[in-house]
């Protein structure tokens, strides 16, 4: 076990008894004028070193750019796990669900690399297979690296990713390098063990049971170890953090200068998901999850030389798609067993060729939107939730949106800060009234909502809640439509046409269906 001393500076390695300063922070940077923390999060790589550029450019999570336009997988082969959480109910053969630790169905690695084969060519903008359980894949070390090996010599072009909360990372280093494995999540709820006990009733470590502060210190001394190891290797590292109000919640502002100083690239700080249904510890107690001010709020603090990432859609083990959508359902092993897989590299890269041309014009004409703003003056700052399928472009129906994303406008531009899931308003052709108030009550804090097309039960109510809802755009890019809406805005501020006003706090609705069956 290792003890973590100066958790800003050092770490003892009980191995040699040596201490060893942390890795140099090789994250995200922030822009010395604005503050703002680049991670590849546009078509160009900015400030990042080419080789950190090839890694994100089109990897959905660590790029919020791209997952506009990448998708990726998950592959269910790791079902064992080593620590216990008490928001987390690992369950099987559950469809209806979209949260970690739930899957539809269990794989072999022989199962899992012909479903990757099957999904990257029928999706040929899927570019990441990750391995995140349904349980912990360093749990399941043979299993995991298995499927690593065998999609690496089968698929070459698409990058591999692990999900870990860390208990067993340290022992496991060179293995991930050997995997080819260039990008590994760390699950990082907690730097101080007191806090600790309060999350984890128990670890498994070295064929032993811990509980209590000896458990959640062999845990975060662990996941700390294995943080600066990884970035001492080079490989880019994103740390989950789950946000429990009134048990963690303050304390992820420590826990994101912890994992800034050993290096992380990125910080995911997530909503918790406690509905009583799921049957978690938390779910089952009454323990809430954060509003959406309480998640932004935090989120915002903890940005800076790191970047937050804002995009995470807490997916399923065994999710496909791009984030935001679920297409497993498409590819049970029954069906991929039927499949004739013809892997076409050829065929992939042309396809993402196009790809980057159409990120490259999206970019293009959000700045020349930009700078039709330039020179205005105001402080007012705005949310608006927008309705899209991907690629970057309003193209949704509000009626059969699964979810909104949600922008930040200002006169520095449009700042992708969140996403709101949500159960489809429209069933069989008709819109479900009562779903409706829930989805108000998820964009309650936005002033518009950007939709390719809306029925008029639904206009109208947005109107009278004070949420101006948006057609006139459909179709078009996201950033440049918002932009050009909001110096709109300004000037009928400025004309006093309107009175521009505050909106309250949004609920982060939960359990919503994947689908809308």
């Amino acid at each position: 076990m290792n003890a973590v001393v100066g958790r800003e500076k050092y770490v003892k390695a009980a191995v040699d008894g040596e201490m060893k300063p942390a890795a140099e922070h090789k994250g995200c940077r922030a822009s010395a004028s604005t503050g703002q923390a680049s991670c590849g999060s546009q078509a160009g790589h900015g400030d990042l070193p080419i080789e950190t550029w090839e890694k994100v450019k089109n990897h959905p999570c660590y790029s919020e750019e791209a997952h506009h336009h990448y998708a990726r997988m998950h592959v269910a082969v790791a079902p064992a796990c080593n620590i216990q959480c008490n928001y987390c109910n690992r369950k099987y053969d559950c469809a209806n669900e979209s949260r970690p630790g739930v899957v539809s169905e269990k794989l072999t690695p022989e199962q899992a690399v012909r479903k990757v084969l099957a999904v990257a060519t029928t999706i040929p903008q899927m570019s990441v297979l990750g391995i995140a359980g349904p349980g912990d894949p360093l749990a399941n070390p043979a299993k995991t690296f298995r499927t690593f090996e065998l999609v690496a010599k089968a698929a070459p072009d698409i990058k591999l990713c692990l999900s870990t909360n860390g208990l067993a990372l340290p022992d496991h280093i060179d293995t991930i390098v050997r995997s080819k494995v260039d990008h590994v999540t760390i699950t990082i709820n907690m730097v101080d063990p007191e806090i600790g006990t309060k999350i984890y009733p128990w670890i498994f470590f070295n064929h032993k049971r811990y509980t209590g502060i000896d458990a959640a210190r062999i845990l975060t001394d662990r996941q700390l170890q294995g943080l600066e190891m990884l970035s001492e290797r080079g490989i880019l590292c994103k740390v989950n953090s789950v946000m429990i109000p009134n048990i963690n919640d303050r304390h992820l502002v420590e826990v994101n200068k912890a994992v800034k100083s050993r290096g992380a690239f990125l910080h995911n700080i997530m909503p918790l998901i406690s509905a009583p249904e799921h049957g978690t510890v938390f779910g089952l107690n009454g323990q809430r999850g954060p509003t959406a001010w309480e998640l932004k709020e935090l989120q915002d603090a903890c940005e800076g030389e790191i970047k937050t990432m804002r995009h995470c859609r807490q997916c399923r083990a065994d999710a496909v798609g791009l984030l935001g959508e679920d297409r497993s359902a498409e590819f049970t092993t029954d069906q991929v067993m039927k499949m004739d897989v013809q892997y076409d590299l050829e065929m992939r890269k042309g396809y993402q060729d196009r790809i980057e041309r159409a990120r490259a014009a999206k970019v293009a004409a959000a700045q020349k939107e930009l700078a039709e703003l330039a020179g205005e003056m105001s402080a007012i700052t705005l949310l608006v939730a927008v309705a899209t399928k991907g690629s970057g472009l309003i193209n949704e129906h509000f009626g059969h949106a699964k979810e909104f994303q949600v922008y930040e406008l200002s006169t520095s531009g449009a700042k992708f800060v969140g996403h709101r899931r949500v159960d489809v308003y429209c069933q069989g052709g008709y819109g479900e009234e009562h779903r409706l108030s829930a989805i108000m009550r998820g964009i309650h804090d936005c002033h518009a909502v950007f939709v390719s097309k809306i029925g008029g039960c639904p206009k109208s109510n947005l109107i009278q809640a004070g949420i101006e809802p948006i057609d006139q755009y459909a179709h078009e890019f996201i950033e440049k439509s918002a932009v050009a809406w909001f110096k709109s805005y300004l000037d009928r501020v400025k004309r006093g046409e309107i009175q521009h006003v505050q909106r309250g706090d949004a609920a982060i609705q939960q359990g919503s269906l994947i689908s809308a069956a």
